[in-house]
């Protein structure tokens, strides 16, 4: 029984987009997810998927995308990414799979652990952070209070979080989410969105501050999910 994860499956089998345009690495990329899923998974294990699960569009176009993460082994934990346009109530699509569940505002529980987060978004940069980005920022940094209010609440003082957008600008500066992680005695970090070796250079990872940050993007994993406990 181990918990794992993989960011950014893009995939597309309601809809007609390939993901090779973005590099050659990317061609049949759902089929070496689903191999190496398949060879490291059993049914006890869960698996994190933070973010930009289907380029769907809307939940018809979604829905064989999701039965296809359904079929694969091991529970799921989901959260939604800038390009999941699909996702709906949180509520209706937690009833649709009893292996796959939906993080929105709320928690779930891994043993000892605490599963929280949110998508998150840009955080503030010298490049482009405009009234609306700080607006949005603003509002994820309160979902993700939100997230770890509740575990709280119910006594976890060990959690993970994930989320889908980097929780730093591309000068690895402390942010919002930064601060709210050290404030929550937050133990990891799983988040996605980066893509590409020169967006991969720009990714927070290990441990700062007490903090240990994972990049789980598919591309920068070999379409492999990573182990994130053991235990």
């Amino acid at each position: 029984m181990a918990l794992y994860a993989i960011g950014d499956l893009h995939l597309s089998g309601g809809v007609d987009k390939p993901m090779d345009i973005f590099g050659e690495q990317w061609l049949r990329h759902h089929e070496k997810i689903k191999e190496n899923w398949q060879r490291l998974i059993t049914d006890e294990d869960t698996v994190l998927i933070p973010g930009d699960v289907s380029w769907a569009m809307n939940m018809e176009q979604a829905r064989v995308d999701l039965e296809w993460i359904h079929e694969l082994k091991g529970k799921k934990i989901l959260l939604r990414g800038n390009h999941d346009y699909w996702w709906s109530s949180v509520t209706k699509l937690n009833l649709l799979f009893e292996d796959m569940s939906f993080l929105q505002n709320n928690f779930y529980e891994y043993k000892e652990y605490a599963i929280c987060g949110t998508r998150g978004w840009i955080c503030p940069n010298e490049n482009k952070f405009e009234a609306q980005d700080e607006k949005v920022y603003q509002r994820e940094l309160q979902r993700l209070k939100l997230s770890l209010d509740g575990a709280r609440k119910k006594g976890f003082s060990r959690i993970i979080v994930m989320t889908h957008y980097p929780p730093t600008n591309d000068k690895l500066e402390s942010s919002g989410f930064t601060q709210i992680y050290e404030d929550y005695g937050v133990d990891k970090v799983i988040y996605g969105h980066l893509h590409g070796s020169e967006s991969h250079e720009y990714a927070l990872q290990g441990m700062i501050n007490g903090i240990e940050y994972i990049l789980s993007s598919c591309d920068y994993i070999a379409f492999s999910p990573i182990r994130i406990l053991n235990e």
